[in-house]
């Protein structure tokens, strides 16, 4: 198995979910603009990891949850 280097994130703009509140509580992050993974993190850990999730995966979550 061969390892991939992660992508670098410091410089991705983040967008929290639209079902966010906004006194803080859980919310999701997603970073735009990389075309074959969907960066997902924790907003309360902006420095915490992130989650690579494959855009065909993503697509797929998307659909079964609308």
């Amino acid at each position: 198995m061969t390892r991939v280097a992660p992508p670098d994130l410091s410089a991705a703009v983040w967008r929290k979910s639209s079902r966010s509140n906004t006194q803080g509580g859980d919310c999701v992050e997603v970073a735009d603009g990389h075309p074959t993974l969907i960066p997902v993190r924790d907003s309360k850990r902006p420095q915490g990891p992130a989650l690579l999730i494959p855009a065909v995966a993503w697509s797929a979550f998307l659909k079964h949850i609308k």
